[in-house]
């Protein structure tokens, strides 16, 4: 139960780290119903400044990736709990950047050089990729996650068993994140900001950008979560309204292969880009990763599934 006051902390810049590791010590001590202020640069760490060519991408420090702000020790957590994370604020720096990069991304094998795009964020309600095609901002954070019961050091990328690299882009202002819990304290942290992402975050980048965002936390005491799962809860308004605002084009792919499945409704989606809209196809690609979504439209009629993708037409003035 949270305390009649709550106070107030603060995580700048310079305190952050770049795996998760439960040897770490805590960079501020709570209790349930603070509020703790978070500012992380965007996931590079400052190595990709803006208007860098693409070619920096192959020279990026992959050690040096994903500085999360934290840990955050809140007091009474303890293993067996859930850790109630509500996302009060979330504001984008100035500017951000979505890239290709050789070797991840969904379509890695058909797009096998690096690209880049860069956007001016600010005061914006919309990030341009061209003078007719605008990308609503969404912010939230990509990871958010508690470090394990496992010792040693690990990767931010992939997502673990206590969440992190999620990239769940409904996880916006007014939401409620659960956690597991696993460690005395919970050990919370977070970073990996995106302006805007769809679902699926297809070519591996959102809008990466510097955020600055508050988090009020709380404990569900004996609020036991499945391993390898976490809940959210939305508040009562329309996930997506901007984008429902003009309908979709929605490509389904049928096949025995989910993945493939994916790849194909995508691929799709960018041929279709490419010949109605003349979109380059690097460009066609980072539009379906900033704002089109996949989904499983079914998966009980075995051998074959269906995964659609659905870009939202809003997005064209």
């Amino acid at each position: 139960m949270a305390r009649a006051t709550a106070r107030e902390h603060s995580i700048g810049r310079d305190t952050f780290h770049y795996k998760w590791d439960n040897s770490l010590p805590p960079a501020v001590e709570i209790d349930p119903g603070d509020v703790v202020h978070f500012d992380t640069e965007e996931v590079t760490s400052g190595q990709l400044k803006k208007g860098d060519d693409a070619s920096k991408l192959a020279s990026l420090d992959f050690d040096r990736l994903y500085p999360l702000g934290g840990p955050v020790f809140v007091k009474g957590a303890e293993p067996g709990d859930a850790l109630e994370v509500e996302i009060l604020e979330l504001q984008p720096g100035s500017w951000g950047w979505t890239a290709l990069l050789p070797g991840l991304g969904l379509l890695a094998s058909d797009f096998p050089d690096p690209y880049v795009r860069y956007f001016d964020l600010g005061d914006r309600t919309s990030a341009e990729l061209r003078h007719d095609i605008h990308i609503p901002i969404a912010p939230f954070c990509g990871t958010m996650g508690v470090a394990t019961d496992e010792p040693g050091a690990h990767d931010v990328l992939p997502p673990t068993k206590g969440a992190g690299n999620i990239d769940t882009r409904h996880l916006t202002a007014g939401t409620k994140l659960y956690l597991p819990v696993y460690l005395a304290g919970g050990m919370f942290s977070a970073g990996d900001c995106h302006a805007a992402q769809g679902d699926g975050e297809v070519c591996v980048t959102g809008i990466e950008c510097p955020m600055s965002f508050s988090l009020r936390f709380g404990v569900v005491k004996g609020g036991r979560l499945r391993p390898w799962s976490y809940h959210f809860q939305t508040p009562a308004k329309a996930l997506q309204p901007r984008s429902d605002a003009a309908g979709y084009h929605a490509v389904c792919a049928l096949g025995p292969d989910l993945m493939e499945n994916a790849r194909n409704a995508v691929r799709d989606t960018i041929s279709w880009l490419q010949a109605d809209h003349s979109l380059s196809r690097e460009d066609a690609y980072i539009l379906c990763s900033l704002a089109g979504d996949l989904r499983i439209s079914q998966i009980v009629d075995q051998p074959n599934f269906g995964v659609s993708f659905y870009l939202p037409l809003s997005v064209f003035d």
